[in-house]
């Protein structure tokens, strides 16, 4: 997951997942614009396994954390997005800076699946465990990047056990996904969150939180 190699920066002609717009309109009299990306909303999903005492997390390569990486330690490495043509980035940094700790989420782009459909199927493919709508507690339905995309995410609860990991996770390799499935102990999970060393997002910082002021309580946990 961290041998990264050869990384290029170019523009983007055309993508699946973003289309670059502007909202143009008129604010208590005043003319604006804001530039924004549209993509789709997601799901995610926070599971306890009971059998471990464990909560799961996810752990992937993201190249906008990588880049954006390279662009602090070395200003204008991004400047490639301005020329025609794809140009390495030099010196490179290892692969590690753009590794981060997330909840097992992903996009809601399947026509006919509900959001606790798209969780199960989340659930099984990057961590390997078979849940069914049943299974979920929603948690909460939030914005998440307000100022460029203002998707919507919601995320959901559900208690597991090792019977129901029959699989080993990892993501579809067909879409190129490389993910490493993380039982984070409940006793080191708050100093976890508090770690600012750890790459991770804020998904995680609140599902720890909420985890320990809405179910720790009602668990036996010693």
């Amino acid at each position: 997951m961290d041998r990264i190699e050869g990384a290029a920066v170019g523009r983007c002609a055309s993508s699946p997942y973003l289309r670059p717009l502007t909202l143009h309109y008129r604010q208590n009299g005043t003319q604006k614009s804001w530039d924004f990306m549209k993509t789709y909303d997601s799901v995610s999903i926070l599971m306890f396994n009971s059998s471990r005492r464990s909560l799961v997390f996810v752990k992937q390569f993201r190249p906008a954390v990588y880049a954006g990486e390279m662009e602090c330690h070395f200003p204008g490495s991004l400047a490639a997005v301005d020329q025609d043509q794809p140009r390495e980035l030099q010196p490179a940094l290892p692969g590690s800076v753009g590794v981060t700790v997330e909840l097992c989420a992903g996009l809601v782009d399947q026509p006919g699946l509900s959001l606790e459909e798209v969780a199960c199927k989340e659930a099984w493919e990057e961590c390997g465990y078979r849940l069914v709508p049943s299974d979920l507690r929603q948690v909460a339905t939030y914005r998440s990047g307000v100022g460029l995309t203002g998707s919507s995410q919601t995320m959901f609860y559900a208690e597991v056990t090792d019977a129901q990991r029959s699989g080993t996770g990892g993501g579809l390799a067909e879409e190129g996904e490389l993910i490493e499935v993380v039982h984070l102990p409940l006793d080191g999970a708050q100093a976890f969150a508090d770690n600012s060393d750890v790459p991770k997002t804020l998904g995680v910082i609140f599902a720890i939180s909420w985890f320990f002021s809405q179910v720790a309580p009602c668990l036996d946990l010693h």
